[in-house]
């Protein structure tokens, strides 16, 4: 059938066995006897001390106020007749100075594991609070370097954009300057006063 019995303690285990195919009733029953070797190889139910009742649907057991360093038979079954060999098993349970030293150990191996993993934890936010330290520095650092190298850019720019302009404003000024002369207006004055003294000097010879 195959029976496990685990968490073997010195006064407690816990049983476990595979769910049965056909079963007569609509429970297991749990039942177990210590010091085997007085109990009669029929396997007789009359000749276990404790049976418990499980429903069928549960298959695990938590047995308790077991004798410390005692030998125990334990059968399973969901019919009503006997049980048979292979739905029957046998544990032994452990003195009580091995369950404390066994308990000790397992508080020990627990309190290891915890301080490792708080170490491991103080440790992993130690590492990432140095990287995350060091990648805002150079962040920092690349920002102020594109400042710095934008301020420069700008500052040698405007100089030459000032003179550009400055020279473009006296290029027009001198260019204007050049076109509202006073021998400007004069030489149009005289070029119009020419073309309206030939126009009419025509205009006289036609009538």
């Amino acid at each position: 059938m195959g029976i496990a019995v685990q968490n073997i303690s010195s006064t407690s285990a816990i049983v476990k066995w595979p769910s049965a195919v056909h079963c007569a009733d609509d429970f297991y029953s749990i039942m177990y006897h210590p010091n085997w070797n007085t109990l009669l190889s029929s396997y007789s139910r009359k000749t276990f001390q404790k049976e418990q009742r499980v429903p069928i649907s549960q298959n695990w057991l938590t047995i308790e106020n077991l004798t410390p360093l005692t030998t125990y038979i334990l059968c399973v079954t969901c019919q009503p007749a006997n049980p048979s060999n292979d739905q029957c098993t046998i544990f032994n349970t452990m003195s009580q100075e091995t369950a404390a030293v066994r308990s000790k150990k397992k508080d020990l191996a627990m309190g290891i594991w915890l301080t490792s993993s708080v170490l491991l934890l103080i440790i992993a936010g130690t590492l990432l609070y140095g990287c995350i330290h060091v990648w805002c520095r150079k962040r920092q650092e690349q920002a102020e370097g594109f400042s710095i190298s934008s301020d420069q850019e700008r500052t040698q720019q405007c100089p030459t954009n000032s003179g550009g302009l400055s020279d473009q404003i006296i290029f027009f000024n001198n260019n204007y300057s050049q076109l509202i002369s006073p021998n400007s207006i004069l030489h149009m004055s005289n070029s119009w006063f020419k073309e309206c003294t030939k126009s009419a000097y025509d205009a006289l010879l036609g009538v």
